[in-house]
């Protein structure tokens, strides 16, 4: 972390700048893990408690990062994607997040619809 500078924004927004490039990153938290979204793309980080089993995988699905609303759905089920498709489009703090695919696949099940309110967490598609 010597080369890079993070600046909190407010509401869980900071500003990364390793000094050629920066990014906007938002952040959530429970108790249980902690979602980082960055340019399109959600990492989930298990927070891990001693004698608790690490959760399964969640490669199979892609999660709301922070309560947001779902403004525009790209994905169907049956749908083939590249890695980096636009599957979502989430809005929060009057910024639009893209939900970049994770990874290449097909779509199994999209949990979602637009309008609707979801929290971090929530499971919002599914890869087969």
């Amino acid at each position: 972390m010597d080369n890079f500078t993070i600046t909190p924004l407010g509401d869980s927004w900071y500003l990364v700048d390793d000094g050629t490039e920066r990014w906007r990153v938002a952040v959530a938290v429970n108790r249980d893990a902690q979602w980082v979204f960055v340019n399109g793309q959600v990492a989930i980080v298990d927070t891990p408690k001693p004698g608790r089993r690490r959760a399964a995988s969640r490669d199979a699905g892609v999660m709301s990062p922070m309560p947001a609303t779902v403004v525009a759905v790209h994905a169907t089920p049956g749908q083939q994607v590249s890695e980096g498709d636009t599957l979502l489009v989430l809005e929060a703090m009057k910024m639009e997040m893209p939900i970049r695919a994770p990874r290449g696949g097909v779509i199994k099940t999209v949990s979602c619809a637009k309008g609707d309110l979801v929290q971090p967490g929530v499971n919002l598609l599914e890869f087969e």
